[in-house]
């Protein structure tokens, strides 16, 4: 018998996950809205199918079923209140922790609230039926394609965490009549590993490590994800915020930012993701992406997450670093690359790229560095600093509204240690009354980037680049806080009692630094404020994105169409192109 399965492709990916997870017993009620869920799985040997007319007594067998088989059972019902009469099934299932998967077929989530018949809103359930509930929809785009395999892989891996319980997925149907597909297709499938579980073999090729926003790491993980390098000729890609330190680390921005090509070295077979949210925009991409943290959720960032390893990082690593390579060719590789490109920089403009460059090695040691985000965040991120000096920045709720203030509080915890923030003007307004606090004391020091506007709206790279100067009147800010005042920020940090130094050109910035980064305490806390132009700002950044120094690898997308050909032509100019 052939087995034809509907061409909805959400519902295809559904029943592949459900094989590639062996769940198999299906309990369908009869409707319209499921047929095309059931009319696919009915002819499919896989599936052990049985009918119950009644869904609160299919909620029962199934729990029945799930106690004494210790498989996970499948619901299927239709719209209406078919769903509803598993409410007290799955109640029992819940209190029981069985693994009963309610599939309830749905018509389009717009008809919601609008009088359709058979139509209820089921977006919201009772908290002790089920674990966990997602509303898949059909695809129409592969973002759709990508979202509904996770959520779907979601949905499955709740079935047995933690002890295991009821699930709800809501499965949105077209009606298709089309049931002329023959084969399903290949599904990512992923699966969660405890420490307890048999762990997967290390895929073999190009492996790294890729770590986003990191508290400081302990001697010993930075010791275990060496040895992991170094067993596995792998490396570590990260930026100020990872907190790594260790001999593999690889500041990837410079050549992962490039506009016209791709290096090779960005293309990796396994990459394991430890850390939180990036700032850094990283271009690396990876056929299979293995999560490490003990919170076992799917963090699918690079959209290709096969594992999730719900354990300590230093559990995951000391399990893996044991190796017969003592091979670091790659992180050579990786290191030449970086070389290569950094002695192209030619000399930027003045801009906080330039600042960056100039004095991101004289952060005196043992110091701590805030970062704003976007700009100041990603210039910096260019450019190395010492190992014994500590990065943050809020990557987590990446808003402007709280950069200074995490700052002030951090410096509180040490006040024997010099703490450092650079923060664009936007950053600075927003969050300025925090300086006026009574216990920000002498250890802290803030470089103010002051553009006049919120130069990221004005970048070459930017969507809002298209509208020229208008992006300023709505997008942008100009105009707002004094308009690069020289004087505003002078007596409101002076008032405060803050020792005010100011730079609006190379030769004082370099002369006012000196004084910025002194290692000695003074007296009192220190405000920097640097005048730049955003246009300046912008052409840097294209320099450091157009750097040509022999990289291998493919072309990437360029910009022209938000530049228009003749700010390309201009901004070539700059590097003699």
């Amino acid at each position: 018998m052939v087995t034809n399965y509907t061409d909805e492709k959400h519902i295809q990916i559904l029943i592949s996950l459900l094989k590639a997870n062996s769940i198999r017993k299906v309990i369908a009620s009869p409707g319209t809205t499921n047929i095309t869920f059931i009319g696919s799985i009915q002819t499919d040997p896989f599936f052990e199918i049985y009918s119950s007319v009644d869904e609160r007594s299919a909620a029962y067998i199934a729990c029945g079923l799930a106690a004494e088989s210790g498989e996970p059972v499948v619901l299927s019902c239709t719209g209406a209140t078919a769903s509803r009469n598993y409410y007290s099934g799955l109640t029992e299932a819940y209190y029981r922790a069985l693994p009963v998967l309610a599939i309830t077929s749905s018509q389009a989530m717009s008809h919601t609230g609008q009088y359709f018949p058979q139509m209820l809103d089921r977006t919201v359930v009772a908290k002790d039926i089920v674990r966990h509930s997602v509303t898949i929809e059909p695809v129409d785009i592969v973002d759709d394609e990508w979202k509904v395999t996770n959520q779907i892989n979601m949905a499955l891996l709740e079935l047995t965490r933690n002890g295991g319980g009821p699930v709800h997925i809501n499965c949105v149907t077209r009606y298709s009549g089309d049931f002329s597909v023959t084969k399903l297709p290949n599904v990512r499938v992923i699966k969660r590993i405890l420490l307890k579980d048999e762990f997967p073999v290390l895929a073999k090729g190009k492996i790294g490590v890729y770590v986003g926003n990191h508290v400081r790491w302990s001697v010993e993980l930075t010791a275990s994800v060496n040895d992991f390098c170094a067993a596995h000729n792998a490396v570590v890609f990260c930026d100020h915020t990872s907190n790594y330190k260790g001999k593999y680390k690889v500041l990837d921005a410079l050549f992962g930012s490039q506009d016209d090509v791709r290096p090779d070295i960005l293309d990796w077979d396994l990459l394991v993701h430890i850390g939180y949210v990036s700032g850094a925009y990283s271009g690396v991409h990876a056929k299979e992406v293995w999560r490490v943290n003990p919170d076992g959720e799917l963090r699918d960032v690079f959209g290709k997450t096969t594992k999730i390893f719900q354990m300590e990082e230093l559990d995951f690593f000391n399990h893996y670093k044991d190796g017969e390579k003592e091979d670091d060719s790659f992180l050579r590789e990786c290191k030449a690359m970086y070389e290569r490109l950094y002695q192209k920089i030619p000399e930027l403009p003045f801009s906080n790229l330039w600042c960056a460059k100039e004095v991101s090695m004289k952060i005196p040691e043992n110091s701590v560095l805030h970062l704003g985000i976007l700009n100041s965040l990603r210039s910096w991120n260019y450019f190395d600093i010492p190992d014994s000096v500590s990065a943050f920045s809020n990557t987590g709720g990446f808003g402007i509204d709280g950069d200074i203030s995490s700052l002030v509080g951090a410096s509180l915890a040490d006040p024997n240690k010099l703490y450092f923030g650079v923060f664009g003007d936007l950053a600075f307004f927003y969050d300025m009354n925090v300086i006026g606090n009574r216990h920000v004391g002498r250890n802290v020091r803030i470089m103010l980037i002051n553009n006049g506007r919120g130069t990221e709206f004005r970048n070459y790279s930017h969507p809002a680049q298209r509208f020229g100067d208008d992006a300023d009147k709505f997008m942008a800010a100009a105009g707002h806080f004094g308009n690069k005042s020289s004087i505003l920020v002078k007596h409101y940090a002076e008032d405060l009692g803050y020792e005010y130094l100011s730079a609006s050109n190379k030769n004082e910035f370099l002369l006012a630094s000196s004084r910025f980064l002194t290692v000695e305490f003074t007296d009192k806390p220190m405000l920097f404020e640097v005048f730049t132009d955003s246009k300046e700002e912008s052409d840097a950044l294209y320099i450091m994105r157009n750097l040509k120094a022999d990289v291998k690898g493919g072309a990437k997308h360029l910009v022209k169409d938000i530049l228009g050909q003749d700010n390309v032509t201009r901004l070539k100019k700059l590097l003699g192109k």
